[in-house]
């Protein structure tokens, strides 16, 4: 089953702006969900992650947390292999 990647972002969001280069970058799609005027949606996913800060990233079901979460599998080398998971 493919996983689906999400982002939860605030538009003039430095950090969520970051993660979207850098998938758009890798050609890996995504759906953005702008969260800025939903708070409900934004204290959910804060309580269900225990990440307090946009952007929320899940790929499938797993938040794997922000932007320096998603750079760092990226510059490990592990946001590859993730894709490829998701590819399956």
């Amino acid at each position: 089953m493919k996983k689906e990647i999400k982002l939860y972002t605030w538009p003039f969001c430095p950090y969520s702006n970051g993660a979207k280069k850098l998938l758009d970058e890798r050609g890996i799609a995504y759906t953005d969900v702008d969260i800025f005027k939903n708070d409900d949606l934004r204290y959910q996913l804060q309580a269900e992650t225990h990440h307090y800060s946009v952007p929320f990233i899940f790929i499938g079901e797993t938040c794997i947390g922000g932007f320096s979460d998603l750079k760092k599998l990226d510059e490990e080398g592990e946001l590859s292999d993730l894709i490829d998971e998701i590819k399956d």
